[in-house]
Formats: C-alpha cells, structure tokens, sequence
C-alpha cells in the first residue's frame, strides 16, 4: 500500500492492482467500496525492465477502507485462480 498525496486535508492511500486482475474484479471493487480507480505511474522492477515506468491502476481511498480492498482482492483472486 502506497501513500497518497493529502487531497481536500484528508490523507488518502493507494492500493496498486496488480497486471492481470480481471476487469470484473475492479469494477466490482470500486462498486463495492469507498474508492476511486486512478492511473499512477510507477517504476518496474523485475527482468530487463529495470528502471522503466508503467501506468498501472489502482484503488485509492482512506487507511481503513483500501486495507479491506487490498484484502478482499487478494481473497477474491485465489478464488479465481482456485476456479482455473
């Protein structure tokens, strides 16, 4: 979970969803939860990719709701996984 800048004097944090995460599983996300689905550039760093920037998505909204969403997503891609 990545810290996010403080918008409107609340502090607000990130949740990055990881390459791969099925389109349903976000949308239902943010359906389901406070959050919002933002683009943020990160640096990749695995392979020969070192160093590269990526615009990845992910969930940003308060402390205790993106811990419920980081957990609930995790949850919910083993079960996908499981399903395969």
């Amino acid at each position: 979970m990545i810290m996010a800048q403080e918008e409107k004097e609340e502090q607000l944090f990130d949740v990055l969803i990881p390459p791969g995460v099925p389109q349903k599983l976000i949308v239902e996300i943010s359906k389901k939860f406070d959050v919002t689905v933002i683009e943020r550039k990160e640096k990749i760093k695995f392979a020969n990719m070192e160093g590269d920037e990526r615009e990845l998505l992910a969930f940003r909204g308060k402390y205790d709701v993106v811990k419920q969403v980081e957990k609930y997503m995790i949850d919910q891609l083993n079960v996908f996984i499981r399903e395969k």
